[in-house]
Parts: structure tokens; sequence; C-alpha cells
């Protein structure tokens, strides 16, 4: 290697690399093997820091590499820190090198991580791979292209193994087009950066850098980012939503220091990496305790069946505990309604707030125990971290069904609520696999539904069996996903599987701060509606329930009434006259005229009439039914409540067909609105709604006739 003073030409074939690792990876070693390369040793301006520049040719291509000072992280606290930072974010250049030690992996992906932020090609070299082979470390450098979108390449700077094979490499990333590279980080972090993406979007913001980039900059509390978005007009509006955000990602890694943060979701992402791709034939060191919980948890057999039993807890949990203030909140409603009804001297009215407001929110915050004890046993098993390994564990088996382990976490999530979960579907980079998520979302039954299975659950099972019907149902919705998954990844979605990174967070102690935060945040919002959307629903089934009048009808019937022998003659005629009004209402048309639909299904116009309401909030469904049932209620009052009369009014078989169809039919409104826009266009809400139809039709009819084959009903 000769020391001398040259200049490489810039032309249209020329490549300037910047060389960047941390210290002791052999970078200077690894570029100076290039045969028939010049070094040029300077100082970087304003520094004492040695700048080695190596100047060499390959196939017509005049490179330049600069070899920048090993740092750990991409920090600005020591000068060789400095050095490196300010030459990466100010300097021209067209590619890094990032050189990474292969016997310790994890510990250098910390720094590739971080530079993947950046709007600039990278290739990792990935040194040492000779001694790695010596100590029994195997990485598959080209699973590893997959997974983080950019090469990388097996090298040796000591026996210059892979040096050519690098070049080339970077002379092709050079020649193609710069694709953005798979870092993905947690759910809540993820959805503050398509917040401020967005906000970017909606004002066409000018940058050179992605927008994507910039908002992990700006949530890193970046100063060269900040510094020149702070005199943008723009600055005003962003910030607040900057706080916010920080707010957010603090909470949820519980830390009051964003960078801590930070460092735990590239910690999460770089321990992905090396489980999906570093094997090791000799075990090298003690097992930490992570590792030792992950061999029991995400064990390759038992995994599985654990977390299904951790799961089938949950459900008994939730309608175990749950029962027991259902039954307290249920007589404050009827003692409110009570209350309430004879203060107001008009009949209508009086109607409207009792049966009308009063019991069809009343029907819907019965089940705030339930959603809530779900909720917490959800937020548990996300903040310890377990969720994550979960996705990693079924990450080959979603792959036979067309799914990515990624969408482990967005169908979890839709347990509690398809809102967020169609939202946190933005961690699949994966145009197509990201849609295929969005469509599958609907087969996990939300908190929302969790009411109605409550409801015929406790109506046709013993209440020790209930639990079970529950995570029957609940898994019965999922296997259904996944073969559906299967269905559309064979015919709409077709395509090769792109691999991404599973990351891998740290197992933590439970946030109390956080689980609080978690299930408040999704109460409070179930709450919103119930007192909102679902009172407004409610107002318009009453309304269509009880009008046209037909005072023929009352006359002829209050006859009879008056001449009523007995008490209980009296309540069947008054049932009777409920009834008779009820089919003559605009409910009652609406529910005829579809009743040949539905037919087939068991269904009769009332259950009908439910299920449409059910396509505003599936809340409403309960509420629906305790509108139309409550108007034939005999005067005891344990005999009264909805589900005894849903017990005497509806079929065992037909019961089943109606859960199903509930289970698989299109999500409420709200859901809805946000599906089309998380998949970009109102073509495939149209989609949802005809596949989602399809499906839950023919699948309840089958439900149906198999139920009535077993219970010996013709």
């Amino acid at each position: 290697m000769s020391e001398q003073v040259l200049a490489c030409p810039v032309t249209a074939q020329h490549i300037k690399v910047a060389l960047v690792g941390q210290p002791n990876v052999g970078k200077s070693m690894l570029i100076n093997s290039v045969s028939n390369a010049h070094l040029h040793v300077g100082n970087f301006s304003g520094v004492t820091v040695d700048k080695a520049e190596v100047l060499f040719d390959y196939k017509g291509y005049n490179f330049t590499v600069v070899d920048l000072p090993g740092t750990y992280a991409f920090t600005d606290y020591t000068i060789e820190e400095r050095v490196t930072h300010d030459y990466l974010c100010a300097e021209e250049y067209d590619i890094i090198i990032n050189v990474v030690d292969s016997t310790n992996l994890l510990k250098n992906l910390q720094l590739t991580s971080e530079l993947l932020t950046m709007s600039k090609k990278v290739v990792v070299a990935l040194n040492m791979s000779d001694e790695a082979q010596k100590e029994g470390i195997v990485v598959d450098a080209e699973y590893m292209s997959e997974l983080m979108g950019l090469p990388c390449i097996k090298v040796s700077a000591a026996t210059k193994m892979g040096i050519e094979k690098l070049i080339e490499a970077v002379v092709q990333e050079f020649i193609n087009e710069k694709k953005e590279p798979k870092l993905v980080f947690s759910v809540s972090v993820e959805d503050e950066i398509s917040n401020i993406v967005s906000y970017f979007k909606k004002h066409k913001f000018q940058a050179v850098n992605t927008y994507r980039n910039i908002a992990i900059n700006l949530l890193k509390n970046n100063k060269r980012t900040y510094g020149k978005l702070h005199d943008n007009p723009i600055w005003t509006e962003l910030q607040p939503i900057l706080i916010e955000a920080s707010k957010h990602i603090e909470l949820h890694h519980d830390t009051d220091d964003i960078k801590e943060a930070f460092a735990e979701e590239y910690g999460a992402f770089n321990r992905g990496i090396v489980a999906e791709v570093v094997t090791k034939k000799k075990q090298q060191q003690q097992k930490t305790l992570t590792e030792k919980i992950d061999s029991v948890l995400i064990h390759p057999i038992a995994g599985i069946p654990m977390f299904l039993f951790f799961m089938w807890g949950l459900f008994q949990l939730t309608f175990e505990i749950g029962a027991i203030p259902m039954d307290y909140i249920d007589g404050f409603f009827g003692w409110f309604g009570d209350i309430v009804g004879a203060t107001i001297s008009n009949e209508s009215v009086r109607s409207l707030v009792v049966d009308g407001i009063i019991a069809g929110v009343g029907a819907v915050v019965l089940f705030i125990p339930n959603i809530v004890i779900l909720f917490i046993g959800i937020a548990l098993l996300e903040s310890t971290g377990y969720m994550s390994r979960v996705a990693f564990l079924l990450d080959g088996f979603f792959h036979k069904f067309g799914l990515h382990g990624q969408s482990f976490i967005p169908l979890v999530t839709g347990f509690g609520c398809s809102i967020p979960a169609y939202m946190s579907a933005r961690v699949l980079k994966n145009d197509r696999d990201r849609l295929l998520t969005l469509f599958i979302i609907g087969f996990m039954s939300c908190g929302a539904r969790l009411p109605v299975y409550v409801l015929f659950a406790g109506a046709f099972f013993p209440e020790d069996m209930a639990g079970n019907v529950l995570f029957a149902i609940y898994i019965s919705g999922a296997i259904l996903g996944l073969i559906a998954a299967k269905i559309l990844k064979l015919t709409a979605f077709k395509g090769v599987d792109e691999p991404f990174v599973m990351e891998m967070p740290k197992y933590r102690l439970p946030s109390v701060k956080l689980i609080w935060h978690t299930v408040l945040t999704k109460t409070m919002m179930y709450l919103k509606k119930a007192g909102t959307f679902i009172a407004g629903a409610s107002i318009l089934i009453w309304f269509l329930s009880t009008y046209p009048h037909n005072t023929k009808l009352e006359e002829l019937y209050n006859a009879k009434i008056e001449k009523a022998q007995s008490e209980q003659e009296i309540v069947n005629l008054e049932n009777e006259l409920a009834m008779a009004h009820l089919e003559q209402s605009y409910l009652g048309v609406i529910g005829k005229f579809t009743e040949p639909i539905f037919s087939p299904l068991g269904f009769d116009w009332k259950m009908n009439i439910a299920l449409q309401t059910g396509l505003a909030a599936k809340e409403v469904v309960v509420s629906t039914l305790g509108v139309l049932y409550s108007l034939g209620g005999d005067v005891d009052e344990t005999s009264s409540s909805l589900s005894t009369m849903i017990q005497k009014n509806i079929p065992f078989a037909s019961a089943v067909s109606f859960i199903v169809v509930v289970m698989v039919y299109l999500p409420c409104l709200a859901a809805s609105i946000v599906f089309t826009r998380e998949a970009g266009n109102v073509k495939y809400f149209f989609y949802l709604l005809a596949f989602t139809s399809v499906v839950a039709y023919f699948m309840a009819f089958f439900a149906y006739r198999v139920t009535l084959l077993f219970t010996g009903v013709s």
C-alpha cells in the first residue's frame, strides 16, 4: 500500500463511499485490502482527527472511500463521534458501507439501525466472517439482506474473502434506485410516525429526506432536524403534535427519556434480526434470564399451546369476574329508568327516554366489566413483551396461511378494537401483506362483539360453561380468519412473501401507569360511543319500532284488556298488543321485507333488524335486541331480563347461526371508515363488504344446518 496524495476524478463514474462502523471492527484493514488501492491521509476540517481516504478503480468506476472514525452510536459526544456524525449529515457522498463484527452482531447493529434513518444507500459488510465460523456462529447473509432491505455481504479483511463481492454490491447499489430499508418500530412509535408523516403530506412539505425519516429524527430530538424546521411556518402546529407523540412513546416505554425509549426500540429491532439470521452451533456462554424465559414461552412445540392456555384463562376471567357487577349495573339502569320515567307525564317522551335512550345505552354499558377485563389482559401481555415473542413464534405458522408474523400484533389488537388494529397494520411495510392483514382483522372478534357473545352464551349455556364457549367463539373466528387469509393469498393477493424483521423487546414488569392509560383510553372510547353514537342509534331504533301508531289496534286491545278477568290475562294481552304494534311499525316492515333473505339462516325479522343496526356499531345489536324483546316482557324482574327473553324467543340453532354472522360480517361504521383510510382506496371497502357478507351468509347457513342435525330438530 503506497501512501500518496492523490485525487480521484469526480465523474459520472465516480462513487464516493463513507466507511462507517464501531471501533475495532476492522474497517481500515478491510478497505486497505482492496487491490491497487492508494491511501491518502489528512485531517478532518477544524479537528486533529486523521482523515483517511482510499482511492481505487473497479470496472470503470473511480472509488473514493472515506474511512470515518469509529463510533458506537450515531451520537456526537466525543470528537471522533462528532466528526463521523457531522460528515454523515453534512457532506456529499453516495453510499455508506457499514462494517460490522460478525462475532458480535447484536452490539454492532446498534449503529446500523440508526444509519437506516438517513436517506442514504447502505451496504452492510459482515466482517470477521472467518472468525465467526471458527466460533460456531453462522450468519444467514442472504436472509439478512431480505429482512433489512439492503445488501449484507460476508467478508473477511484478514483473508480478503468477499472483498470483490462487497465492491460489486456497492456498484449495483449505486446503479439501482434507492429503496426504503425495512426499519420497523413498535406499534406505539409507528402510530406517531404515521401521524407526523400525514401532517407533512397534508401541508405538502418540501424536503430532501423522506417524511418517515424526518419524523423519526424529530421524535429522537435530532438537533439538526429541529433546527431546519424551527423557522418553518408549519412549526407552530407541528410542535404540539411532537410533544404529545413524545409523551405517548415515553409512557409506553415507562421512561421520561425519549432517547432511552428509542434505544429500546432499536434494541428490539436488532434482537429481532439476530434471532432470525444468527445460529450458534455451540453454546458460547451461560443463558441469560431472557433466554431462559424464551426457551419456555417460545418453545417450538410447547409455545403455542401455552399461548392458547393464556388466552383461554383470559376469556374465563372475562366472563367469570365480569359477570359479578352485571346484576348491579342492570339493577341500576332499571331503577334509573323507573325514577326518570315517573317524572315524565307525556307517554311518548317517557317511552323515548326510558325504553329508547336508557334501555339502549344501559344494555351496552352493562358489558363494560367484561370489556375492561379483556383490555387489561391484552395490555398485560403486550406490555411485558410477551406478545412480540408470540408473533415471532407464529411467524412460520402464519406464513403457511400467507400472513407475516408481524400481522399477529394487529390481529391480537383486533380482539380489543378493530380501529387501533387497522391502524397498527401500518407496521407491515409491504402493501400486499398490509392489505391482506386488514382484510383478516375483522375475523378477530372485537370488544364490541363481546356483549353479544356474553348475552347468548349466558342465555344458552350454564355459567360454568360460558367462559369455554367464549373461548371457542374467539378461536373459531381466528381459525376462520386464517383460512380466509389463505384463500385471499391464493386469489386476490398473489405474490412472493417479503420477509420483515420481527422485533424482540426485552421482558418488562407490567407498567401499571401504561396499563391504566391503555385500558382507560379504550374504555372511554367505548363509553363515548355508548353516550353518543349508540344513544343516537337507540333513539332511531325506538322511533322506528314505535311509529306509526295504530289507534284502531290500540282501541281493540284496550277493550279486551278492560274485559280481562285476571292479571295474567291483562299481561298477555298487553304483550300481544306490543308485538302486533311492533310488526306494523317501520322497523317491523323493514324486518319483514328482509326476512325471506335470512330465513334460511333461521332468523326471524327481529334478528334481521338487530344485525342490520349492528352495521352502525356492534354494541347496538344488544341494545336493539333489548328494545325489541323487552316489549314483550313479563312482570317478574328476573324472567324479564334480556337473556331470558332471548332464550325463550330464539331457537338454539338460530342463535348459533346469529353468532356466526356477528363473528364474520362487516365491522362497525367507524372501523370501516378507518379500514378504508388505511387501505388507501374506497374500492377496498366494497371488496370487504362483499367478502365478509358472502362468507358470513354461507358459514351461518352451514352452522345452522349442522346444529339442527346434531340437535335432532328438523
